[in-house]
């Protein structure tokens, strides 16, 4: 298996990442976007959160802890990706405005087209190796034909065929797990994700770069003025990134190789994969408070 992943690494990454747009597509129709008319002020301040604050936290966090190699490229590449599909269901459980989560979910999927290289960029250019060169043109392509592309045709689906939308969503979203299960399965068995290599201070660090940007997003939302409904949808937005993406984007710029050790690959891999296991975490504790204080 761990053979067979490392061949196929980008694959089983684009696999999983398709299904789950395909998935969240089936779901949504234009008129969900017709919330971005109506709360302006609740939309503009999730997108500008998700594309300047972020990064810009991301960059002090790493810069003010001395984090470096795999760790900080992985921080990074979180923070430069858009709030992931599975942030408009934590959204709904948490009692929180759907259509605002879905919104800002839709357009910092297609703004980060364009983010997604610039932020890389700008944070982690001095810890590549000096021959890096970044494959912005693939970044580019690869957010196009499997985020945006599979997102349409999702959309699509359910325009055309909305008696069997339901359930073609699901088995999609049922599929893209299956993905994410065999992207784990796979890297362990190739031994790429070795925990005590990649440290209990690491692990703190990811856990208190989710804790810095779910208070910001939490902050910014009181501070104005935005309803409880939409303070939640915008702090899942916030947490829960679109993972999938960070592992193709992985993939692309630091592919395995079965002859040889990747370190930097590898931490930036398990970067993304603890930061995903960890936002589920505290997303579980977010929809738990939320219910509780509004029951």
């Amino acid at each position: 298996m761990g053979e067979i992943y490392v061949a196929y690494e980008y694959w089983f990454a684009a696999f999983q990442l398709i299904f789950a747009m395909l998935g969240m597509g089936a779901t949504l129709t234009v008129s969900d976007f017709n919330d971005i008319l109506k709360e302006p002020k609740a939309v503009t301040i999730g997108t500008l959160i998700q594309l300047v604050l972020i990064p810009v936290i991301a960059f002090l966090f790493i810069h003010s802890l001395g984090i470096v190699g795999g760790v900080a490229i992985g921080l990074a590449l979180v923070a430069s990706i858009p709030g992931g599909t599975t942030s408009n269901i934590f959204t709904y459980f948490a009692k929180g405005n759907i259509p605002l989560s879905i919104s800002i979910t839709a357009i910092t999927t297609l703004a980060c087209l364009l983010t997604t290289p610039i932020v890389l960029s700008l944070l982690i250019t001095q810890y590549l190796p000096s021959d890096f060169r970044m494959p912005t043109p693939q970044i580019i392509r690869e957010i196009g034909f499997t985020l945006l592309l599979p997102l349409a045709m999702g959309m699509a689906f359910l325009r055309l065929v909305p008696t069997m939308a339901q359930k073609f969503s699901k088995w999609c979203i049922r599929l893209s797990l299956l993905g994410i299960v065999a992207i784990v399965v796979g890297s362990s068995a190739a031994g790429r994700l070795d925990m005590e290599a990649f440290g209990t201070q690491n692990l703190l660090w990811v856990l208190l770069f989710i804790a810095a940007i779910g208070l910001v997003g939490w902050v910014a939302a009181k501070l104005l003025s935005l309803s409880t409904a939409d303070s939640t949808a915008i702090e899942m937005e916030v947490i829960v990134r679109n993972v999938n993406l960070a592992i193709l984007i992985k993939a692309s710029m630091f592919p395995a190789n079965i002859d040889r050790g990747d370190n930097i690959g590898d931490m930036v891999l398990f970067t993304a994969l603890i930061y995903g296991a960890l936002q589920m975490l505290v997303a579980a504790v977010l929809i738990f408070y939320k219910r509780k204080t509004r029951s």
